[in-house]
Order: structure tokens, then C-alpha cells, then sequence
């Protein structure tokens, strides 16, 4: 008689085992999706920073045909350089309002910064500014500050503040907002003309 109030839990066993192993399955699950979420954002992250890292390597730009200089023969130095830029192949535009210039004479040690002058003649540059003359872009005459694909533009940097006699080696940077900066080492000819080519 007193066997009919006591409590049998022998059917208890399997359930809880079963609860207990839904708990560690479901834990399981939920740790495995945070890891696999963790691991497919430091993909994507790693991703981009390849794609930003090969932006900055590569240089978006390049030089069409030759560099021409213009000689004070007067003071036997060289006054001034021009020179053509195109976008690489693949390469992003380039907003020529954010793109420096600058110009190092390791002999003196002189050195300039050249910012971008918009709407000038390039007859006239101001001090510490460089011109550019559009020799084919696909606005028309209403031309933006942007280097585009298929556009060329022409380069006036004035070197009159420099000492750049002959046989001077000088070196010229274009560094444009996004990308590597593209150098142009030149060097002046053993004698000055009004106008010489220093890289063909």
C-alpha cells in the first residue's frame, strides 16, 4: 500500500539527458554562428583593406609623350617644364584641385610645393601654383578639375625660383589624392636652350 505514494523518477532520466543535450546543441549552434559571423567579417575586412592597400601601391597615372623645358638663357637655368598626364589603364579618376606637385633640387636643396590653379592662362601662373591646359577631355569647353579616362592634360610647372643649370638633376612628384605618387626624375642638359627635351 505504502508503494503507491512513493515518487519513481525512473522515467525522468531520458528526458532531463534529452534537455541537456538540446542545451549544449543549441549553445553549440549559437557559438558556431557568432564564430562563423566574426570569421566572414574579418574576410570582408581583409578583403578591403587588399583592394585599399593596391589603390596606394599603384600609381592611377602616367606621362604621354615627352617633358619639354623652356630655358632662361639669360641666367642659364631652366624656367620652366611641361609635360602631359593621362589615367593609367584601370585607373580611378583624379580631382586635380587635390593633387600636389612638388619639385626637389638635391644639388641646392630646394624644394616647392605646386597647387593646382583653376581657370588661368598658363602664361601667367602664380607663385606656387601649376597650370593645366586640357589637350582632349570629354566635357568640352566647360572642363572639370577631374583626370578622366581618355583625357589628357597638358602640365605647366614654373621653375623660375629654382637654380636648375646644366647637368642638374632635379626630380618632380605629381601626388595625387588617392594612389601611389608618380615621379619624374629628370635632368637639365649640359647646355640651355629656349627649349629642350629632357625625357622623350
Amino acid at each position: 500500500m505504502l508503494r503507491r505514494f512513493e515518487k519513481d523518477v525512473r522515467g525522468f532520466t531520458g528526458l532531463e539527458a534529452a534537455i541537456v543535450l538540446i542545451a549544449f546543441v543549441t549553445v553549440a549552434a549559437v557559438f558556431s554562428y557568432v564564430l562563423l559571423g566574426a570569421g566572414f567579417f574579418a574576410t570582408q575586412k581583409g578583403q578591403e583593406t587588399v583592394h585599399t592597400g593596391v589603390k596606394q601601391a599603384t600609381s592611377s597615372m602616367e606621362i604621354v609623350g615627352s617633358v619639354v623645358a623652356k630655358g632662361d638663357t639669360s641666367n642659364n637655368k631652366i624656367s620652366n617644364v611641361t609635360f602631359t598626364l593621362q589615367l593609367a589603364a584601370g585607373g580611378q579618376p583624379i580631382d586635380l584641385n587635390k593633387t600636389l606637385i612638388t619639385v626637389l633640387v638635391p644639388k641646392t636643396g630646394e624644394y616647392k610645393e605646386f597647387k593646382y590653379e583653376i581657370g588661368t592662362d598658363c602664361s601667367t601662373v602664380t607663385s606656387g601654383k601649376y597650370c593645366t591646359k586640357w589637350i582632349y577631355t570629354l566635357q568640352g569647353n566647360s572642363a572639370d578639375n577631374y583626370l578622366e579616362e581618355y583625357e589628357k592634360a597638358e602640365v605647366h610647372v614654373d621653375l623660375s625660383g629654382f637654380t636648375i643649370t646644366p647637368n642638374t638633376v632635379f626630380l618632380i612628384e605629381v601626388k595625387p589624392p588617392i594612389g601611389a605618387s608618380y615621379p619624374i626624375e629628370l635632368k637639365a642638359p649640359p647646355s640651355i636652350d629656349d627649349v629642350m627635351v629632357l625625357l622623350k
